[in-house]
């Protein structure tokens, strides 16, 4: 969903737009990190403060009851699973590995640990990374023919796409590309998506990922700082 205060006026002026991390009959929930400006007014909001919202918006990852499915999130990355778990036919088949640099009890992880497999892994030192990817490079090993889920910072989707692809499996990831309309219309936010065409060699196109995502199959996307195929 997109979300503007009238706080902001028209500093910042773009709408910031946010996984929805819970509902209920009458409230969004929304899990919010600060980042810079507008997170920061986002999260300086009182209680009964106006704020202009639209959505839901664009597409959702897949469900596959019958299959094991892994989720792999990477800081705030992690928002949209806890409903994805909660609602899931069946969550016994779910299992998530979460990475993150503030601590764990900064995030809603244990929500999602309630209902699936779950494990962390916190980022001290430049160190770190490699034994993470390590970590990762082990699940999608062992998930290769599941269905695998994740959502994170840029480089994070880039070494689970790099993983997945090693083992043959099955991704979608969640793009957190920035947003300002939400409907298509400013193009502020594309991504390079594979479409049909007469060469026997991937062509991309420029697609809105407000529109036609946030969530792509992974070898549908060239994502930033990608190779190009060969």
């Amino acid at each position: 969903m997109m979300l503007r205060p009238r706080a902001f006026s028209l500093d910042p002026l773009w709408a910031r737009p946010f996984s929805i991390y819970a509902l209920s009959p009458k409230t969004i929930s929304f899990f919010i990190q600060v980042a810079g400006r507008g997170t920061a007014v986002l999260a300086g909001l009182e209680s009964g403060a106006a704020l202009t919202a639209w959505g839901p918006l664009g597409n959702a990852f897949a469900v596959e009851p019958e299959k094991r499915t892994l989720i792999l999130a990477g800081g705030v990355g992690l928002a949209p699973f806890p409903a994805y778990a909660e609602n899931h036919p069946s969550p016994s088949r779910l299992s998530l590995v979460f990475g993150h640099r503030p601590p764990v009890a900064a995030y809603p992880f244990k929500e999602i640990a309630a209902v699936t497999q779950a494990e962390h892994f916190r980022e001290r030192t430049p160190g770190d990374i490699e034994t993470f990817i390590s970590l990762l490079d082990a699940r999608i090993r062992d998930f290769h023919d599941a269905l695998v889920l994740a959502c994170g910072p840029q480089p994070f989707l880039l070494s689970v796409k790099r993983l997945a692809r090693k083992h043959k499996a099955r991704l979608q990831i969640s793009l957190e590309n920035r947003m300002a309309c939400g409907v298509g219309a400013c193009l502020g936010c594309v991504t390079k998506m594979a479409v049909a065409g007469d060469s026997p060699e991937p062509v991309f196109a420029n697609v809105q990922v407000c529109t036609k995502g946030p969530v792509f199959w992974a070898d549908m996307v060239r994502l930033e700082g990608e190779e190009p195929w060969t």
